[in-house]
């Protein structure tokens, strides 16, 4: 009858405590990177939005010229005023 080797081997091991304390550090970080993903893509929404906002102000600016002429707004009370022409 043929003899086996059976080979017993005593792996170097942290504690529970030390695996549970980087479990636990890992699994933050994992959460954390998770979030920034999230706003991230808020973040990217708002660009958008952003961006089409400012479409729909260019659009309406031209309509106001087409209206009003070359002038400005005042934000505050809506009185128009002649743009200054600049000297090319």
């Amino acid at each position: 009858m043929a003899k086996t080797n059976k080979k017993i081997t005593n792996d170097l091991k942290i504690t529970d405590e030390e695996l549970q304390k980087i479990q636990t550090l890992v699994k933050s970080i994992n959460q954390l990177q998770s979030q920034i993903g999230g706003l991230e893509i808020q973040k990217s929404i708002a660009m958008q939005r952003i961006h089409a906002f400012q479409r729909d102000i260019d659009i309406f600016q031209v309509d106001l010229k087409n209206k009003y002429g070359d002038v400005s707004v005042n934000l505050q009370d809506g009185i128009l005023k002649p743009t200054p022409k600049k000297d090319e």
